[in-house]
């Protein structure tokens, strides 16, 4: 098995976007991977549920970790991930009398994807089932486990390790994701996940390995290095100039429609392009035509306020400052959810949101109270 420092160029990861664009990974080779605070927040998250699991697994002498990220909400989190790993272990005492629980597990899929390896959160093997548990902290986009290809890569390399140990006839994947409320399973009988990891798999990481295949636009692209860059991208979006040969009047319903398909990712591609240009620029030098370098506007700043106050204090100054609350979120950190919601729970209010069109698979309400066409008329 590769060395845990080597990262794999196939991820397990990743899987949604070579599965679906084999080039990208090569291609993503040239461009370099920044780090966030989500990322790092995601992390110190995922060490202290690992530390948790270990004790409730009784082991004493597993280090706590420490991060300037740990705050009440993650404690609580964890602590709730922690249990559903505790009662599934349970469970899987009642498929066999020596079940195994490994966290944060190095699991290799070599065997279908070139040089594959990745990190389980936690796998728990019986008899006749494997359950492979995915935690994740983020909440910006919503994970489900239903044909997940990096859980199932995850599986595959669980049965590499387990399968001749074990009866496994039936795989269980879950993402506990509880800052979105999510927790989602899904199941798959063993044969199945092998003939999709032979007829599918095999080939597509193949030729994702080899740089090889073709880049199809869409959402598996979103969280792609060079996804500024992606010709698919542009040839996807370039379809709308085709309108402007259509009538020079009125766009139809369904052009209409077809514009705001594009509308919100073309938005995000025009930041991310000038983003990456706008890069290469200040740092390499790089030249645009019709475009150059200059100062952006800025705001006036104290040297040093504390200077400042005492020579307007001296002067008879004494008006100088002013207070106001912490933002809400700050406040309720530092007062802990309990405290805040007993305090001043009741003097804290969300005003309705501004509607917004979005597509129908966006899991909020529909909030129309009325059929548009009556807006148009007139009243006897």
């Amino acid at each position: 098995m590769p060395s845990p420092t080597h990262h794999a160029l196939l991820s397990a990861s990743s899987a949604h976007r070579w599965l679906s664009a084999p080039p990208l990974p090569r291609l993503e080779q040239y461009f370099p991977h920044p780090t966030s605070t989500a990322a790092a927040e995601g992390t110190a998250a995922h060490a202290l549920a690992e530390y948790k699991v270990h004790r409730a697994l009784g082991d004493l002498h597993f280090p706590r970790p420490t991060s300037d990220y740990q705050c009440d909400e993650m404690e609580r989190l964890t602590d709730d991930y922690t249990s559903y790993v505790m009662e599934q272990y349970a469970k899987a005492k009642g498929f066999a009398k020596d079940p195994v629980i490994k966290v944060e597990q190095k699991l290799d899929f070599s065997q279908y994807v070139p040089e594959g390896f990745g990190t389980g959160d936690c796998v728990i093997v019986s008899d006749h089932l494997l359950h492979i548990i995915d935690f994740k902290y983020g909440k910006g986009v919503k994970v489900d486990a239903h044909n997940n290809p990096q859980m199932k890569l995850y599986a595959l390399g669980a049965l590499t390790m387990f399968g001749n140990l074990y009866n496994i006839d039936e795989i269980e994947t879950t993402i506990v994701q509880p800052r979105m409320s999510n927790l989602s399973t899904w199941t798959i009988a063993v044969k199945d996940l092998q003939h999709w990891a032979d007829t599918e798999l095999k080939a597509k990481a193949e030729l994702a390995f080899a740089g090889q295949g073709s880049v199809k636009y869409g959402p598996w692209c979103q969280f792609s290095t060079c996804n500024a860059v992606l010709r698919a991208r542009f040839d996807y979006h370039h379809r709308l100039e085709r309108f402007q040969l259509a009538s020079p009047h009125l766009l139809t319903d369904a052009e209409v429609a077809e514009v705001l398909e594009h509308v919100d990712d073309l938005n995000r591609w025009a930041h991310e392009v000038k983003a990456y240009a706008a890069d290469l620029a200040i740092n390499h030098g790089k030249h645009w035509p019709g475009f150059k370098l200059v100062e952006g506007r800025s705001v006036r700043h104290y040297r040093d306020e504390q200077q400042i106050a005492t020579k307007l204090q001296d002067a008879g100054y004494t008006d100088i400052y002013q207070k106001k609350l912490l933002p809400i979120t700050k406040l309720e950190k530092q007062l802990g959810k309990q405290k805040f919601s007993l305090l001043i729970g009741n003097q804290i209010y969300k005003p309705t949101g501004k509607p917004t069109l979005v597509a129908d698979d966006d899991p909020r309400p529909d909030i129309a109270k009325s059929n548009p066409a009556d807006e148009f008329k007139e009243e006897n």
